[in-house]
């Protein structure tokens, strides 16, 4: 789901920093305030948990890629506002040194991917886990329903993102200046791959995961917080 440079206008990339810029403030508020020091080491394991599963990219039609992200789990695991911080270093650190998504499309790709996937995600891994908890069955099935429906919702902003393209920035013969394709073919190539393969990718990493985690480390699961303290 990576963004590359050139794909969105610079108003629109603009748009997205001063939106997700907020956000930001947020999420380290809520973690210096409610992250204790013992896990401050897990955060950053989870990062670099993140940046790792994001390398393993597919490319897909419109100049994007599918891939898992994470970042559902690790908002289960440290609540969604410690996922925005954690997806937001490995996507800065893949487009920094590796390339992998654009440094003007930063703010676009931490809004999608580090804010409305795992906060999408983990609604519904609280809704569908009812009183369960870590190493029951119903809880990893409900991790991985959190991860399969974030990671398809994110998949649908950045596709309608890249269809706005050609609609808003045009010359006047109509030739598209960034992202070339309408929303006709962003939708279907980016949603139908993730519904399929990416989609499928998280729920397994996910559910997987906290399955694990959930029948031997169960001490590692805090509730997380919506609200910045």
């Amino acid at each position: 789901m990576h963004i590359p440079d050139g794909y969105l206008s610079p108003q629109t990339a603009g748009a997205f920093y001063v939106l997700t810029a907020p956000l930001w403030a947020l999420s380290l508020r809520s973690v210096r305030r409610s992250l204790r020091r013992g896990r401050v080491a897990l955060l950053s394991l989870l990062s670099a948990f993140s940046f790792l599963v994001m390398m393993f990219n597919i490319p897909l039609p419109g100049g994007t890629t599918g891939h898992a992200a994470g970042g559902v789990l690790i908002a289960i695991l440290a609540g969604p506002w410690a996922a925005l911080m954690a997806v937001t270093l490995a996507l800065a650190v893949q487009a920094l040194f590796f390339g992998d998504g654009g440094i003007l499309a930063l703010g676009a790709n931490a809004f999608n991917i580090g804010f409305v996937m795992p906060l999408a995600g983990y609604f519904v891994f609280r809704l569908l886990k009812g009183a369960a908890g870590p190493g029951d069955r119903r809880f990893a099935i409900a991790a991985a329903a959190g991860g399969y429906v974030g990671i398809n919702i994110a998949a649908l902003l950045v596709a309608v993102e890249l269809g706005l393209q050609p609609v808003l920035h045009h010359l006047p013969d109509g030739t598209p200046l960034y992202a070339p394709f309408a929303l006709g073919v962003t939708i279907p190539a980016m949603v139908l791959p993730h519904l399929v393969i990416a989609g499928a990718a998280e729920a397994i990493l996910t559910g997987g995961v906290a399955a694990f985690l959930g029948r031997y480390h169960p001490e590692l699961f805090e509730k997380g917080s919506f609200t910045p303290r």
